[in-house]
Formats: C-alpha cells, sequence, structure tokens
C-alpha cells in the first residue's frame, strides 16, 4: 500500500479534482479504491482516506505543494528512434528525403534485440522521467531476416524493467504482407498467447498491429495484419492524413487515404489513426460515424511541415483525441507534457482554443480510449494506480492562480517529482527507482560508437 501525503490539489479526471483537506492523503494500491472499499473514516471514494485505514506494509510518498494526475499516456512512439536523433539531413528536410537518411542510419548500426533493448530503456526512460506511465511503440522498421520476436520480447522487457507499461505495435513500412502478418502472430504467440485483448494479464504490455500507412503499405498488409488483429483480438493502429500521404495515395490510387482505409476495412472501432493533419470536414464525420479514435502529434506534425491536426473539430464531431510524441528524427523528444503544452497553444491556430485541462485529459484518457484501456488514464474508482506527482512550488509556479492549467502554461519541460505506475514508485525524487538514467544513456551511446566504428 502507498500513501501520498498533503497534495496540495488530485486531478482525478477531466471532471472531477480534490484540493485542500480531501487531497490530504491519498492511499492507493495497484488499483484506485472503489466506493465500497472499507474507509475507516469515511471519507468517500477515489482512494481519499485517512492513513489510519492502512493496512500491511505501508509506504509513503511526500507530495507537498504538488498536484497529483493521473499518469501520462503516450499513445504514439518510435522507441527505436531513440537512438536516431537530431541526426545530419533529417531537419527541415521533406519526407522523401527523411526517409532514406533514417533508413540508411539503420542500416549502419544493424537493428536486433540488442539495439531495440537499448533504445527501448532509454525511450522508456525518458517517458517515465516526464510522467509518461504507458507508451505505444509504433515500431516500423523490421530488416529482412531479422529477430522479429526477438525485438519484440527485448522492448517488452526493457519497459517491464523499468516500471512502465507497454504498447507494442508491429508495424509495417514497406514489408512483404506475408511476412509481417506471420511475424505479428508469431510475437502474439510468444508474448500474450492467451491475453484477452492482447493485454498481458498484469496490464503491463499490449500487443497492437500497425502498418505505417496507405503511402507505403498495400491493401495485402493491412488485410492480413487486420486478419490477426481479429484472430487474436488486437487493437489497429496506422498514421494517416499526413499531407505527403495524401499526395502518394492521390497518385497511386486516385483517392485520398481516408477512402482506402474505408475500403479496406479499417475504419472501425478498434482503429487508431495518428497525425490526420490534412483532413476535410467530410473525412472527419466518416471518422466519427465508423467509432475511429486518433492521435495528435504536434511536436512531429510541426518540424515535419505537416501541419496542425483540426483537434478541436475531431472531438466536436466526438472522436477521442489522444496525444503522442512520434519518435527521434522528427520530434527527438518523449516529453507529452511538453507536446501538450505545444498541442495547447497552436490549437487556434486549426480551430478553436482548447483549454489546459481538455489538452491535459487528450494525453492521459483520451490516448488511453485509443489504447482500448478504459483503466488508463483518470484515478476513479478501479482504475490502474499510474499518476504523477507534479511539484508546483517553485518560482516558475509563483502567481499561478490555477495550478492544474499551470502545469501546461507555466514552467515548459517541467518534469514529475514522483512517479507511479500500478501502485509501485518507478520515479521518486526525480530519478528512476530501478536504473541509473545515466547509464542507460551511456550503454547507448557506447553501443552506438561500437557499430559506427
Amino acid at each position: 500500500m502507498l500513501i501520498i501525503h498533503d497534495a496540495a490539489h488530485i486531478v482525478i479526471d477531466a471532471t472531477t479534482e480534490r484540493s485542500a483537506d480531501d487531497a490530504a492523503r491519498l492511499v492507493v494500491g495497484p488499483t484506485m479504491a472503489a466506493p465500497d472499499a472499507p474507509s475507516p473514516d469515511a471519507s468517500g471514494p477515489y482512494g481519499l482516506v485517512d492513513s489510519a485505514g492502512a493496512t500491511g506494509p505501508v509506504e509513503h510518498l511526500d507530495a507537498s505543494g504538488c498536484v497529483v494526475t493521473p499518469g501520462l499516456v503516450n499513445a504514439h512512439h518510435h522507441l527505436l528512434q531513440s537512438a536516431f536523433r537530431t541526426l545530419p539531413g533529417t531537419r527541415g528536410v521533406p519526407m522523401h528525403v527523411w526517409l532514406p537518411t533514417m533508413a540508411a542510419a539503420y542500416a549502419e548500426i544493424g537493428i536486433d534485440p540488442e539495439l531495440a533493448r537499448a533504445s527501448a530503456l532509454v525511450g522508456v526512460a525518458e517517458g517515465l522521467l516526464a510522467g509518461v506511465t504507458t507508451v505505444a511503440d509504433h515500431h516500423l522498421t523490421w530488416p529482412a531476416g531479422s529477430d522479429t520476436v526477438g525485438i519484440a520480447r527485448a522492448t517488452a522487457d526493457a519497459a517491464r524493467e523499468l516500471g512502465g507499461r507497454l504498447a507494442f505495435v508491429r508495424g509495417s513500412a514497406r514489408d512483404d504482407p506475408e511476412e509481417a502478418a506471420a511475424s505479428a502472430d508469431a510475437i502474439a504467440e510468444a508474448l500474450v498467447p492467451d491475453a484477452r485483448g492482447g493485454v498481458s494479464a498484469d496490464g503491463m504490455f499490449q500487443l497492437a498491429v500497425g502498418p505505417a500507412g496507405v503511402h507505403s503499405d498495400s491493401e495485402a498488409t493491412f488485410r492480413l495484419l487486420g486478419e490477426v488483429a481479429a484472430r487474436r483480438g488486437l487493437r489497429r493502429r496506422t498514421q494517416a492524413n499526413e499531407q505527403v500521404d495524401v499526395a502518394i495515395a492521390l497518385e497511386k490510387y486516385g483517392k485520398r487515404p481516408i477512402a482506402l482505409l474505408e475500403e479496406w476495412g479499417w475504419l472501425a472501432p478498434d482503429v487508431t489513426l495518428a497525425h490526420l493533419c490534412a483532413v476535410t470536414d467530410e473525412e472527419i464525420a466518416l471518422l466519427a460515424s465508423r467509432g475511429v479514435t486518433a492521435t495528435h502529434a504536434p511536436g512531429c506534425d510541426l518540424p515535419m511541415g505537416w501541419g496542425i491536426a483540426p483537434v478541436a473539430a475531431l472531438r466536436a464531431a466526438g472522436i477521442p483525441v489522444g496525444l503522442g510524441t512520434s519518435g527521434g528524427g522528427s520530434n527527438d523528444a518523449g516529453h507529452l507534457l511538453a507536446d501538450a503544452r505545444l498541442a495547447m497553444q497552436v490549437a487556434p491556430l486549426a480551430g478553436p482554443p482548447i483549454d489546459a485541462r481538455s489538452i491535459l485529459s487528450m494525453a492521459s484518457e483520451g490516448s488511453a480510449i485509443g489504447l482500448g484501456r478504459p483503466e488508463l488514464g483518470h484515478l476513479r474508482p478501479g482504475a490502474a494506480a499510474d499518476l504523477c506527482v507534479w511539484d508546483v512550488s517553485g518560482v516558475a509556479d509563483a502567481g499561478v492562480a490555477d495550478p492544474v492549467a499551470g502545469l501546461l502554461w507555466a514552467s515548459p519541460g517541467r518534469r514529475p517529482r514522483h512517479v507511479v505506475v500500478g501502485g509501485r514508485v518507478v520515479v521518486r525524487d526525480y530519478e528512476l527507482v530501478a536504473h541509473d538514467q545515466r547509464a542507460l544513456a551511456s550503454d547507448l551511446t557506447t553501443l552506438l560508437a561500437t557499430r559506427r566504428a
């Protein structure tokens, strides 16, 4: 049992918050307390009980001067690219230049389980230190003959070692359709053979499938990966309407990406689409009618020159929208709260403004909805006990009237003091509990240098 003491404010979800005496004690186990859970002082739900109610081994966490929020959920990352950041020739260039530059870097280093593990340790650690308790890793790089199960397992083991949750997406980017499908099936059999919905029994690992997009993958790839998803009960994820893929789809098929996805059976409630920068009102209406969810990734879309997704319009249509960072080479950072701030600031350029609480909810529960994980992204009764403790007592937050809005408006690049996943402290006083972040960085740097030598 974990008791979090003396928080100034607790965000339960987008509409429910606690402050003052109601935030003085937060008692959690692996999940948040249910409304009918025993509460010695009858102080109510959400695990808000007095410390006298704790039984068994108790761990304490100081949250004085802090705001507690649900753990952030990064709905779109490419963890492997944590090893390929700020490469020469990848800044300010069009997609047709960016892709072969990144591919050449992958080929020079070699993609295998060892690199996958080292990259994932760095990427997941970076996320945890920034408040990301769950990350969706859309892995798209599978060299011919590579140990695909080994790569997936190495990534999963790295996340588990650090205490973070991982949704691993067996992606495809111009892969042979049958090989991609066979690989996805083999990964499922190896890592989650009997897991309902591709989620492990402890909720720490999830498997999904997802081609890179219609600009790179054929109808056969979408169809065969979709068949694996249907047979295994996996979620489906892909990228769409990044502008470049609109042009390619029109040239190659005479249709826009959304029309192709509809034709290929990839507009459905189990599908999440990332980016959606160049999307029309008619396409938004179609996505809403099909129950599709979306992921906004402004930290990638803006530097790549793709534009800004019309997030307000998507939300107004009833489409759940999550938030993702994308990976190195485009964003180069896995700091989801920083991208939440960016999303809030650029929203008026693509529609009405979006307030800080709504953006924060996108970065937590909105992303979780797209993963089909109703237990994540909030602190309501029965939720997984994933949370962040943000110190707002310093000069960067002085004069802030609304501490929740201040999480985004003030102190760019802020990091949480503590992070809890499943009731377990994984970041304490700004440092990883399970690893030395500097050692992780050094290990990856050494591996890359050795392979380039």
